[in-house]
Parts: C-alpha cells; structure tokens; sequence
C-alpha cells in the first residue's frame, strides 16, 4: 500500500489568501455579470431595503426610511436599518463574497434577529456594494448600528483602485441608528449620476419595493415617492370594468399599447401574483416576448423569455415572485423544476382565461381571436380539449367562406383539405359550385389542427383532397357527346403524355374556366420519380423502375360546358388541336400557381409560338385569298 503522508523532514506547506484587483473585477461585472451600468440603482436600493428588513428583525417598531438623492454628479441613498459597527464594515463591506446574510464571520450578531427573516432578503449573492464601482470613483459610507446602541458612528471610505479606510467618528455625526452612501461619478460615468436617470432607474427597480422610498433632485423640492403600492392589479376598484380600465392605463404606460384583454395571474401556492396583458396586434409565434418580473418587489427583470409556455406569444406579463430563483447576476431567472412547474400554471391561467371567455363572452373572444387565432391554434394542437373547446370560435378558410370548423362539419360530412393555398385557391370555386366541402391548409398549424378533428368530432371524416375525389364530383358528359370526342381525347392524352399527365372531360362549374389541372402528393412522388429515372444511371433506373407506383398521374379536367373547349374539340387540325390542348395546359399549371418544370416552360412556349405561327399564317392566307379576288 502506497503512503500519501508528509515525511517528517518536508516543512508544513504555508496558506496564502487570493489576491484580487479590483479593477480588472469591476472590469469583469461591468463587461460579462451585468448587462448595463444601470444595475447599480439596484444594488443601492437592495442594501437600504435589506437594511430595514433587519432592523425590523430586531426592533418591529423601528422608523422606515430610505431617501434616494443626486445632484452634481454625486448619488446618495440614507436609510434607517440595521447599520453597522467598525468591526462589520472591515468584515462585510470589504471582503468579496461575504454577506451579513450569510453565515460565518458575523453570524452571532444575526443570530436572533436576523436569521429568522434571511428568506425575506433581496440580496442573495453578497456581492454588495461592489457593483457600484461600475460607476463610481469612490463610494462613502457613513453607519451606526442598531445592534449596539454605544459603538460609535463609523465611515467606511473605498476608492476604485481597491484601498479603503474605517474610522470611528463622533456620535453627533450620525446620532440615529441607518447607513448613509454617497457615489461619486468616475470620468465616463456621469450620465449615469444625472438626477433624471436616477430616478427613472430607482422607480423602475423599486416601485413595487415593500417600504416607502422617496427621490431628492437636489432642487429645493419635495422629495417625490418612488414605491408606488400596492400593484395595481392587487389594488382595491368599485367595479371590474374600472379595473379593466386601470390595468390597460398601466400596460399603456409600462409596455407602450393599450390591451385587448388583462388575464390574471395569480398563484399563491407559488408565491406569484400579476397579471399578463394581450397584445393588439398579431406578432409571430416565433417572437420571444419579453416579461417583466419582481423578485420580492424589486424588478428583477423585463426581458424573462422564460416565463410562459412559447405558445402564449400573444400576452406580456408582468409579476412579483418570491419564490423564483434569479441567476447569479439577478437580471433573469434561473431555469429550474419550479419555474417549469410555475410556467406550466400560468400557462393554465391563460388557457382557463379562453374558456371562460367562451362561455360568457362570445363578443371578447371573437375579437380576441381576429388577432390572435393563429396563437390559440398553437395551443389546440397540443390540447385536444381545447380544440374542442374552440371549435366553434377558430377561423378556416373555407370553399364556403370564412368560418369555423364547427360551422363547416354542420354543412360537411366529408371534409377534403389542400396543403397549399395555391392548390385551394384554384379548386375552391368549382368545389363550392359542386358542393365539395374543402378547407384551406396551407396556412400554419391548420393542417395540424385537422388531422386532429375526428378525435374531438368521431362522426367527420378528414382526408387530403386528391384529384380523384374531385373528378368524381364534376357532372359526367353524356356517353354519345364523350364518344364523338373520342378523337379529340386521344390527341390530347397523346400530346400531355410526356408531361406525366392524364385528360378527362367532365362538365362543371363556373363555366369561364375551361380546364382545370388536378394532382395530389402521389401523383406529385409519382412525377418526382419519374424525372429522377430519366436522369439516372442503369443501377439506379432498374431501382426507380422497380418503384413504379400505382397511383393515378396528374389530371387536365377539360370544362365540356366551356365554348371554347368545344371549338378546340371541334377543330380539324390535328396539329392545332394539339397546340391549343398544350396551351390549356399551361393556363391551367398558372391559374394553379404551382412552380414550373422545365419541360412545362418549354411546352408553354412551344404552344404560344404555335399559336402566333398558326395565327399568323391564318391571316396571310385570307390576305393571298383576298389577293386573287
């Protein structure tokens, strides 16, 4: 067995401490931890606000003051917590990590006051006032402790090169218990000392904050609050609909829009109260909304893209948790089991909000839903319930018009649908004059939500509308007049042969289209197929031939009752036939709006040029004629 112990000979190894620069730390908040300078406010208002949670701990009763102040590129924030005594601000203020919330150094004199209510701190990651240095050349403190009530006054005065001084002062320099800070600006950073940005910051941070905080420009004023308790979706109003009122006033001024609709979002359970508000106009259900979030009163973050299921990209939220945990720089939040399971809730909220609006008021969901259908039909496609649930409310677009799924099924038992708009848009027409019930697919998440109807509705039947069913639709042309037109078929099939596609004669409406062409995925792979076996070698062509499928090919659906498809039909030409048959095709692959082949642009212009060439020689024929007369 190998021995690992020292030999008696090798000297005891000595302990050093880590050294650290302070710069090239401020360096490392400002640049990496930290988004912007700004946070410094916070840190501020944090320390004051956890000051006056212990001096709570220990005295109930005692005074709550935090007064927020900058003028002249100085910021200064006075509070009447727990303070601090010498011995505190060499070991709290100056050592990196260590906090009077946590244990360790410092720990006995918490013990009984403060270790009952660490839960209700903001602070949880000790860095304390180091933040501050993002923007300050030098940071004074000024503190007398409340935990004992004969230390002297202390000052605690740090320069951004990381020195710093403790000193004892007179008891007439600070005759009440509290702290007082004062920053001063470093060059760079003075925008960031203006008494406007000071308070624009303090209110953002800490208007939901649990104890009254007032702001002192520095002008001779009144000093102006900047908590403003309780929210305003916690506040007491005479009726729902000044609520209502109130709630949009505060989406107008804290988002910029006025709602269409507030969804309250509270869990208490959870430690959550707030509210989501639902945007005006549609956005993409690829946006990542940003919401605002306070932790314990102080705004944590408003850019949580975590905080509701993606599907609820149609609301902003806004909230106050204190349960939540923040990540280490305290500007969003950390994703954990709880925030999953407290996400999981809101979204329940807001889908508990679409069902109680389709049950008591039908006139707010449908305006709701001419915005945002598209994000409800992202939630039914995982919800069946909720399908079920909206059934009657979803917009389709329909070969009946616009209307729901529950309308449509009440006229369709039957229900075929394209996957693409361009497909829809040619085959609606012809499917409303001949009572085929047809939904439009193309659009998102509708063909998803389809496939999910017989499940929530047993008695429908959904399938793909291929050309089949629309073929066997279309009115049958009398057996005598499809026997006369034997000839003219068979130069129709002959000439679109090499274009993969079939020629039928049906009769159908509206008469000012004369053809129509019909395909469905499997006459589509059937087609791929083919064009891959023209161009492959003979190892890959035996494989592609072995796949040959079954399937019905592409299909020209020629109007019998059109007159000018029956002046084609009549033509004597064989030829010209042929030429006008090609240039129905083409017509027919643009109204259909379907990308073209190659071998299609080659027909279509090989039918134009056959048409001007026989135009053209028609009319000098009747001028030759003319001629000799």
């Amino acid at each position: 067995m190998t021995s690992t112990s020292t030999s008696p000979s090798t000297p005891p190894s000595t302990p050093h401490s880590f050294q650290v620069d302070l710069r090239g730390l401020v360096d490392l908040l400002s640049h990496h931890l930290y988004s912007s300078p700004r946070v410094y406010v916070r840190e501020l208002l944090q320390n004051a606000v956890d000051a006056i949670t212990a001096r709570h701990a220990l005295d109930p009763a005692a005074e709550v003051r935090i007064r927020l102040a900058a003028s002249g590129g100085r910021v200064t924030i006075e509070d009447s917590g727990i303070g601090l005594t010498a011995a505190e601000a060499h070991s709290l203020l100056a050592t990196i990590g260590r906090s009077s919330k946590r244990g360790g150094e410092g720990a006995d004199l918490n013990e009984q006051g403060l270790e009952a209510t660490r839960q209700e701190f903001l602070g949880q990651f000790g860095i304390g006032l180091l933040a501050c240095f993002v923007v300050a050349r030098q940071i004074r403190v000024v503190t007398r402790s409340a935990r004992d009530p004969r230390a002297a006054p202390v000052e605690w005065l740090a320069t951004d090169d990381g020195s710093y001084t403790v000193r004892e002062l007179p008891h007439e320099a600070r005759p009440e218990p509290g702290t007082t800070v004062v920053l001063e600006a470093r060059p760079g950073a003075a925008e960031w000392a203006v008494p406007a940005k000071v308070e624009e910051l303090a209110r953002d941070y800490g208007s939901l904050l649990p104890y009254d905080i007032t702001f002192d420009d520095g002008e001779g004023g009144e000093p102006r609050p900047v908590t403003d308790r309780p929210a305003v979706w916690d506040r007491p109003f005479p009726t729902p609909a000044a609520r209502r009122v109130a709630l949009a006033g505060h989406c107008a001024q804290l988002f910029g829009f006025t709602p269409l609709d507030s969804i309250d979002l509270d869990l208490p359970v959870a430690g959550v109260r707030g509210v989501a508000y639902v945007l005006p106009e549609p956005t993409s259900p690829a946006h990542r909304a940003g919401h605002r979030v306070h932790l314990k009163g102080m705004l944590l973050t408003d850019r949580a893209d975590n905080l509701l299921p993606d599907w609820a990209f149609f609301v902003r939220a806004v909230l106050d948790t204190d349960t939540l945990r923040p990540t280490a720089s305290r500007e969003n939040l950390y994703d954990d089991e709880t925030l999953a399971a407290v996400r999981d809730a809101l979204g329940a909220r807001v889908r508990g909000w679409l069902a109680e609006l389709a049950a008591s008021d039908p006139d707010r969901l449908a305006a709701f839903l001419q915005v945002h259908h598209l994000g409800v039909k992202s939630m039914a496609r995982h919800d069946s319930e909720l399908l079920g649930l909206m059934l009657p409310w979803l917009p389709f677009e329909t070969s009946d018009g616009s209307m729901s799924l529950q309308e449509f099924a009440a006229a369709h038992t039957d229900i075929h649908f394209t996957r693409t708009v361009e497909e829809f848009r040619q085959i609606a027409p012809i499917a409303a004059a001949h009572g085929l019930g047809v939904i439009n697919a193309g659009y998102t998440y509708d063909a998803d939500l389809l496939a999910l109807l017989p499940a929530v509705r047993p008695e429908l039947k959904v399938t793909e509308l291929d050309a089949g069913a629309v073929t066997e639709r279309l009115d049958p042309v009398p057996t005598a007049a499809e026997l006369a037109l034997a000839p003219f078929l068979a130069t129709a099939r002959t000439r679109l042969e090499a274009q993969g596609c079939d020629v039928v004669l049906r009769a159908f409406q509206p008469v000012a289209v004369p053809a129509l062409y019909l395909d469905d995925r499997q006459a589509r792979q059937e087609r791929d197929r083919t064009a891959a076996l023209e161009s492959a070698d003979s190892l890959w062509s035996g494989i592609l031939g072995a796949l040959r499928g079954s399937a019905p090919r592409a299909r020209l659906v020629l109007n019998h009752n059109n007159p000018l498809v029956r002046r084609i039909a009549a033509l004597p030409d064989e030829a010209l036939t042929g030429t006008a048959v090609e240039s129905l095709y083409g017509q027919a692959l643009l109204m259909s709006q379907r990308p073209l082949r190659p071998a299609d642009s080659t027909l279509l212009n090989r039918a134009f040029l056959g048409l001007l060439e026989w135009a053209t020689h028609s009319t000098d024929s009747r001028d030759a004629q003319e001629g000799q007369k």
